[in-house]
């Protein structure tokens, strides 16, 4: 079935004789539209040098226009990696890179792809080991979920105690997507037990293809699980987990993938919830929060992405408990950019005497900020670590707790920014969202970086086509 069976037998005979590891198979591939090819793939590692040497799995399908298109590449993780997103890998671990994109026979070949994968690789390792951490608070997540098939979390008793209630009454969340993040959201939400209902708006094309089966099968009580937007009228947070699966193949294609996605979902939830605060969590959050704002209308205030929380909870953590800096954890977030570009930052600054002294205590805190940022770059985030801080988040907006969150928020006027760009910055959180932008201690360094994401966001943005 290959048309240029000849070419592609040669070219992968140099596959095989450069990385000897690789294993070759047929097997059935499932394109975005529901279609299906049985398509030649390969499978191996490939050595990669971050420090240590590490072999990162990944796979291959060659497809039948080969060699004038180019391979579709994804990693292929073990159960103890998790997937670093990044600008060359979605959450979905499908690989994206400039060879791709600019892919032309025969200067393109797919050693020349592995090698420049290798590169960009080195520069920003794509997986993570699993920590027992991870793995300690996972097990900490499915505890709480068997305690509310059990009817002991707080959420169980208030919806018996609370019978009476009518809907419009209710603390009521709508979560819009039913992939991996989705249904941890969903549990984690759950689990927190801020919501007295949870509605899980499953977009899939199918039962099959969907990831409600078991939440269906096991019936968590007070979720609900539909295909219709006007289940999520008069909810008060909608968030929102999508992500094209797409066949696109350079950064800038998935992002407006993303934007064509979020064109039909944003003025449907905007419909039936007018008064509801929209947290992003689909990728990238900073550009598909202000795709949110710009096709929902609404406040600035009401539309946040989840930002820097996650990073920002583990940094504080970090401060406190692995390197007893009590002190200033409280005074600490990530804010800026989701990835490599967060920055570390502080909103208070202790008096000192003397110019010597503070120049001390600035250097004694950089040094432990520097740790902190070390542990913390080896912490990914997987999806049921995403759905923990976006139970965090909702709870704060329900409850109107008034607690600082670093969230993606319009950033324009601060730190000299002048252009409308969502980034993490600590931010009051209550009823109607960002209630203030909590004031960051001055300093020209994290301002600089601020401003060099903000004009790469831009950038991208005025590219997309809303």
């Amino acid at each position: 079935q290959y048309k240029f069976r000849d070419l592609t037998i040669e070219e992968l005979k140099n596959v095989n004789k450069t990385y000897p590891n690789f294993t070759f198979s047929m097997n059935t591939y499932t394109f975005k539209d529901g279609s299906q090819k049985d398509l030649l793939n390969f499978s191996g590692t490939i050595p990669v040098k971050y420090g240590n040497s590490y072999n990162i799995p990944i796979h291959l399908w060659i497809l039948d226009s080969h060699p004038f298109a180019p391979p579709i590449c994804f990693l292929k993780p073990t159960v103890n990696m998790g997937i670093s997103v990044g600008k060359h890998v979605d959450a979905h671990g499908r690989i994206y890179l400039p060879y791709l994109q600019n892919w032309s026979h025969p200067k393109s070949t797919v050693v020349g792809l592995i090698k420049e994968m290798i590169a960009k690789f080195e520069e920003e390792l794509p997986l993570y080991s699993l920590s027992s951490s991870d793995a300690a608070r996972q097990s900490e997540l499915l505890s709480y979920i068997a305690k509310i098939t059990e009817g002991e979390t707080d959420m169980k008793s208030k919806s018996k105690i609370g019978g009476g209630k009518t809907e419009g009454c209710f603390n009521k969340i709508t979560i819009v997507g039913a992939g991996d993040l989705g249904i941890a959201c969903v549990l984690a939400v759950a689990a927190k037990g801020a919501a007295d209902k949870v509605v899980l708006l499953d977009l899939s094309e199918s039962a099959a293809k969907g990831g409600t089966m078991d939440l269906e099968i096991f019936a968590l009580p007070n979720v609900e699980i539909s295909k219709d937007f006007s289940a999520s009228a008069d909810s008060k947070v909608v968030v929102l987990t999508v992500n094209s699966l797409g066949n696109s193949q350079t950064y800038l294609d998935v992002i407006q993938s993303n934007v064509d996605l979020f064109r039909g979902i944003i003025p449907a939830i905007s419909h039936y919830s007018q008064n509801t605060v929209l947290l992003v969590a689909s990728h990238p959050v900073e550009i598909m929060t202000y795709v949110s704002w710009k096709l929902s209308a609404f406040p600035r205030s009401r539309v946040i992405g989840v930002g820097a929380n996650l990073d920002t909870e583990r940094f504080q953590y970090i401060l406190t408990n692995l390197l007893k800096a009590q002190m200033m954890a409280k005074d600490a977030w990530i804010i800026g950019e989701q990835g490599e570009d967060k920055v570390p930052a502080w909103t208070s600054c202790n008096v000192v005497a003397n110019q010597t002294e503070a120049m001390a205590a600035h250097n004694s805190r950089e040094k432990v900020a520097n740790r902190a940022m070390e542990v913390l770059k080896g912490k990914g985030q997987r999806s049921w670590s995403v759905g923990l801080s976006v139970a965090d988040l909702t709870d704060s907006i329900l409850k109107d707790k008034r607690k600082v969150h670093s969230v993606s928020t319009l950033a324009k006027g601060c730190c000299n920014i002048n252009s409308e760009v969502f980034l993490s910055l600590p931010c009051v959180l209550g009823t109607n969202g960002v209630i203030e932008i909590v004031k960051l201690e001055e300093d020209p360094l994290v301002q600089e970086k601020l401003q060099s994401s903000a004009g790469s966001i831009h950038d991208l943005q005025q590219q997309l086509k809303l």
